[in-house]
């Protein structure tokens, strides 16, 4: 049995069919998905549905309300996690959002 799960992240000018990694290793099967706008995420995580993904987490970098669009799109058919920061790297999150927001086709 393969027991499935997608991890939704941002990633600005990305496609999340095409640019989907699927990892498929000793009966788990990963979706590291890229949304070039959190709007998209609800849909997206829908789609997985359709492919058996058993869980969906969201990037730290989603807001609250997109992560609760997600939640609310899946209407509780699998769990939506949504990562968190540890208080000591708060800081370290802060200053990638800054450097994301000035220019998101630079690298951090």
């Amino acid at each position: 049995m393969t027991v499935s799960w997608a991890y939704i992240y941002e990633h600005p000018g990305s496609d999340p069919v095409a640019d989907r990694v699927v990892l498929d290793r000793d009966g788990q099967r990963t979706y590291l998905v890229p949304v070039p706008d959190p709007a998209m995420a609800p849909a997206v995580a829908v789609d997985l549905l359709a492919e058996g993904v058993a869980l969906i987490e969201l990037c730290g970098g989603f807001a609250l309300a997109a992560a609760a669009r997600v939640a609310e799109a899946v209407g509780g058919r699998v769990p939506v996690g949504h990562v968190t920061f540890a208080v000591d790297s708060v800081r370290g999150a802060t200053h990638y959002g800054e450097l994301f927001e000035a220019d998101p086709s630079q690298p951090g």
